[in-house]
Formats: structure tokens, C-alpha cells, sequence
């Protein structure tokens, strides 16, 4: 009996040692997970981080983009409005010439000229400016109706053939696409060699564009390309055609 006593508790301890050794394998497991966990936490942190950032730079760019178009626009609208007031200023002073000059010849001469009713050129400046300043503040509906008012009021402005493209660029904007291929068809039909003329041009192919006539747009850009080819919208036609199929 003795004898197998010893063999009894060593028959224990053999059965025992594999429940021991699978404990010490899962604190080691449960040690490495924390350990992992440790490193890999300040990774994601950073890498959640570096996502924000760059979510943040995207959304700051496309403000960037929005607005430099914006500005674009705006820039358009003044050139145009300063060509427009030069060539303002031009016929004013040839007009100013010629009425001195008939004046100088007698009154006889004079009587006639002083007969006709004579345009208020401070009140056609300020007109032409609200008008304008309504479409720079995106109110085109308002901006159409100010531009139909000075065409009205002053036909013979020199600057009708602007007020002509801007009341169609008003017109485009407020989606009456057919009114605003009009404006600009009366613009090369009446003053086919203004400084607005291209620019009148690259709307009509716009307005056939937004009517879903494709042929006659490109059709209306070679025409564009071949007649002002130096312009501002010869070159962005000419662009468009070279990105077409």
C-alpha cells in the first residue's frame, strides 16, 4: 500500500500539469491582445486624424474652387462693362464734337438739333449700372427686366449691344433659354463687329446647347472659332470643339 502511494500523487501531478499550461497560454494571449490594442490605438487615433485633415482640406478647396468661379464671373462682367464705357466715352465725345460744330455754323443750323429730345448721359450711366449691379448680386430675373428698360429707354445708346448680351445672359441664368438665344441674335444681327459680338456668339451655341440641339451648338462654335478666332470665347469654343468626340 505503501508503494503505491507515491505512484497515486505522481499519477495526480501528470494529469494537473496540462491545466497549468493552458492558463499560462491564455494570460500570454490576453497579455499580447492588450499589448496590440496599445500600439495599434494611437495608429487608428492618428490615421482618423489624417482622414479629418484631409475631408477638411477637400471641403476647403471646393469653397476655393466656388469661389474663384464666382470671381471669374464677376471679373467678366467688369471688363465687359468697362469696354462698354470706353466705347461710351468715345461717342460721347465724337457726338459732343459734332454738336459743337454745328453750332458754329448759326443758329439757323443749330434750331433743328435743338428740337430733338437729348438722353440724360448721368441718368443712362447709373441705369446701365443697376442693371448691371443686379446681375453681379445674382438677381436675374430683375437684372433682365432693368436691361429691357434701358434698351427701351435709350435706344440709341452705344451701349445697346452690351445691354443686349447681359439682358440674354439674365435670360440664360433664369433658365428662358429661347429669350435668351434672341438677345443674343439681335446682338450679331445689329452690331456683328462689337467687342461683344464673340461673346454673343458663344451664348447662342450655349442656349442650343441647353436646348438639347447638339449639331447646331458646334456647328455654332467652328462658326465662332472661324469668324473671331483671337477672342476670349473663340479661344473657349475652340477648347470645347477639342474636347468633343
Amino acid at each position: 500500500m505503501k508503494r503505491l502511494l507515491p505512484l497515486a500523487v505522481l499519477a495526480s501531478l501528470s494529469y494537473m500539469a496540462p491545466s497549468h499550461a493552458a492558463l499560462f497560454d491564455d494570460d500570454e494571449a490576453r497579455r499580447a491582445i492588450i499589448n496590440l490594442r496599445t500600439e495599434l490605438t494611437p495608429r487608428i487615433e492618428r490615421l482618423e486624424e489624417s482622414s479629418r485633415g484631409q475631408l477638411e482640406l477637400s471641403n476647403q478647396n471646393e469653397l476655393l474652387r466656388t469661389e474663384v468661379s464666382k470671381l471669374q464671373g464677376q471679373l467678366e462682367v467688369l471688363l465687359h462693362e468697362i469696354d462698354s464705357l470706353k466705347q461710351r466715352q468715345r461717342d460721347f465725345y465724337v457726338d459732343l464734337d459734332s454738336r459743337v460744330r454745328k453750332l458754329e455754323t448759326g443758329p439757323a443750323a443749330a434750331a433743328p438739333e435743338a428740337q430733338a429730345p437729348v438722353a440724360d448721359p448721368a441718368a443712362e450711366s447709373r441705369d446701365y449700372e443697376a442693371a448691371l449691379n443686379l446681375l453681379k448680386d445674382g438677381k436675374y430675373k430683375d437684372a433682365q427686366t432693368a436691361f429691357d428698360q434701358f434698351i427701351k429707354r435709350y435706344p440709341r445708346s452705344a451701349v445697346q449691344p452690351g445691354a443686349h448680351f447681359w439682358a440674354g445672359n439674365a435670360a440664360l441664368q433664369s433658365k428662358e433659354v429661347a429669350v435668351a438665344s434672341n438677345y443674343f441674335k439681335t446682338v450679331l444681327a445689329n452690331w456683328p463687329n462689337d467687342p461683344v459680338a464673340p461673346d454673343a456668339m458663344l451664348g447662342i451655341a450655349n442656349s442650343q446647347q441647353a436646348l438639347g440641339d447638339v449639331k447646331a451648338s458646334h456647328d455654332t462654335l467652328k462658326k465662332l472659332v472661324e469668324r473671331f478666332p483671337e477672342s476670349s470665347a473663340g479661344k473657349a469654343a475652340k477648347q470645347r470643339l477639342a474636347r468633343k468626340p
